[in-house]
């Protein structure tokens, strides 16, 4: 497999965007969006974290195994996540 070399006006771009990215996420929690506030807060971290991941881990450039791998581990993430939060919320369910 060729290994891809990426120009440093890549990274600067995605080094930029990140940072305005992390002052947007400091400008939003000053705002109040109701009940919207966890969802653009979790929107930009997603798109943060996704920019780290496909950039600076070369992901973007891997091969499908590693994008399987990586699949498999956010749906892994998935499961903990759903399965947590059944627990936390049928908590107040003692009554039944």
């Amino acid at each position: 497999m060729a290994h891809v070399i990426v120009s440093r006006a890549t990274y600067l771009r995605i080094f930029a965007a990140l940072i305005c990215l992390t002052g947007l996420t400091a400008w939003v929690a000053y705002h109040d969006f109701g009940f919207a506030n966890p969802v653009v807060a979790l929107s930009i971290a997603v798109l943060k974290g996704s920019l780290v991941v496909l950039f600076f881990m070369h992901l973007r450039w891997s091969s499908r195994l590693t994008w399987v791998v990586g699949g498999a581990g956010l749906f892994w993430l998935g499961i903990l996540l759903v399965l947590t939060l059944s627990d936390y919320l049928t908590r107040g369910w003692g009554w039944l």
